[in-house]
């Protein structure tokens, strides 16, 4: 009952609500855009391809996708573009001393970046639409009505104006609705593939028997444990003791408290598992190009680093690791807040003041950042077992051995099921539900509301 009444209070505060109904408006412009076909395609021949390949990688995809690659609409490409342009430009901050001044003069520095990053979205958009319309028409599945320089053409403006529009209402969502707009866009095109999902569990038991009511149970029992897992490492933290000297400031005597610093296990989010398929996502793109497939080296590279292959695995699990430590950096640096403890006479017990502040938080933060990435790692590599296995047998001098054994064909080969409700889609669906939830409860609290968790508190409402 707490629960409906703190989503009631979201309808009784007026600027709250506007936002709350904003955010919803633009999802649902974004649903419907997703019915609008790209034009110049065989729909049912797609379909029918797709559905064949239904335990596929274009399967997997589509499930993030919302359905547009499926139907294969002006939004095929999502946002990924855009994340791709965010990751290049936040590395980029890194080494490039002009995009390094940028990121530290406020606001006028930040949209500066945001405007380069809209221009980066819409050349790595005309990039693979390019290469998913080339790829069309040499596939000879007859795929594409009326090939040709026209067919190219439209494509690669159809799909990359989808992008943009995609990122503008990403944008719009953040600036004047409620949470994070990619992250609501992504969670959105997750959540609307669950009713499908539950009724494919329900013609795999009741229907066709092919699954049996032990094994539907084991799914549903894996599925509540994923989501405890999730909610439990989400919303854990480490709790830094700090203390604040008692300062003389005029007639009155301030500080003397006692308080902590929280820093959260997995800070990141599901931005570390975004980037890291982002990148891995690009050498699939450009391996369509023809150019790359007459390249023998390059083309046996590239189907080396394909979902599933050893190597996809270890780069996989590299740059979750990797993108967990350089997002931490970005968004907490321990010498100014160590600096900056100091300056309010602040101490953690036991630590002296200054650098070794800095080295104790550090060390702290190298740890459960550590953590939070395997846990990123493992969690992510669930649906891959699940749908297309660990292809083991490909490893060399050790690969025909490993095929011979007994027993583990399902870890090679995967068992050809979408598991829709357990690694990445559930974590995305998790994270950004928990990050939008406490965004409002903040805002209810703030206007003397109860929030929707015990830890908000029991604060009286207005008309208490």
């Amino acid at each position: 009952m707490k629960f409906f009444e703190a989503f009631a209070n979201i309808f009784r505060i007026k600027d709250l609500r506007n936002r709350f109904l904003f955010m919803l408006a633009m999802l649902a412009v974004y649903r419907l855009g997703s019915f609008i076909p790209a034009p110049g395609i065989n729909t049912i021949k797609w379909q029918e391809f797709l559905n064949s390949q239904s335990g596929s990688i274009f399967g997997f995809f589509d499930l993030f996708a919302g359905g547009n690659i499926r139907r294969f609409s002006v939004f095929a490409l999502g946002i990924m573009p855009y994340i791709t342009a965010s990751i290049i430009l936040q590395l980029l901050t890194v080494v490039v001393p002009t995009l390094e001044k940028l990121s530290k003069e406020g606001e006028l520095g930040r949209r500066k970046i945001t405007q380069w990053t809209r221009y980066l979205t819409v050349a790595l958009g005309l990039a693979q639409s390019f290469g998913i319309a080339i790829s069309l028409e040499s596939g000879g599945n007859g795929f594409v009505i009326n090939p040709g320089f026209g067919f190219t053409t439209m494509t690669m403006l159809s799909l990359t104006t989808g992008t943009a529009f995609i990122m503008w209402l990403g944008e719009q969502i953040t600036e004047r609705g409620i949470g994070n707009g990619m992250s609501l866009i992504i969670f959105t095109g997750i959540v609307v593939g669950i009713p499908a999902a539950i009724g494919n569990l329900y013609t795999n038991v009741f229907v066709t028997h092919s699954w049996s009511f032990v094994q539907l149970i084991i799914v549903l029992v894996m599925m509540i444990a994923v989501v405890a897992f999730i909610v439990l490492v989400e919303s854990g933290e480490r709790r830094i003791p700090v203390q604040y000297a008692k300062r003389v400031v005029g007639r009155r005597v301030m500080g003397g408290q006692s308080t902590h610093m929280p820093l959260k296990v997995n800070a990141g989010g599901v931005i570390p598992v975004i980037f890291a398929s982002s990148i891995l996502a690009f050498p699939q793109t450009i391996a369509n190009y023809p150019w790359v497939k007459a390249n023998s080296w390059l083309d046996n590279i590239l189907y080396s680093i394909r979902r599933g292959e050893p190597l996809y695995i270890i780069l996989f699990v590299a740059l979750i690791i990797f993108f967990c430590f350089f997002y931490i950096s970005i968004i907490f640096n321990p010498n100014e807040a160590a600096d900056n403890m100091r300056k309010y006479g602040g101490f953690i017990p036991g630590i002296r003041p200054g650098r070794s502040t800095s080295d104790y938080m550090n060390t702290i933060l190298t740890r459960i950042t550590l953590v939070g990435a395997v846990y990123l790692a493992v969690l992510c590599l669930i649906p891959d077992v699940m749908l297309s296995g660990i292809h083991l047998q490909h490893l060399p001098l050790v690969g025909n051995f490993i095929d011979t054994l007994p027993g583990i064909r399902w870890l090679l080969e995967g068992m050809n099921v979408q598991f829709y409700f357990g690694g990445t889609s559930l974590l995305i669906v998790v994270g950004v539900a928990m990050d939008t939830i406490n965004q409002v409860e903040a805002q209810l609290i703030m206007r003397h509301y109860e929030g929707f968790t015990p830890r908000a508190g029991r604060i009286r409402g207005r008309r208490g």
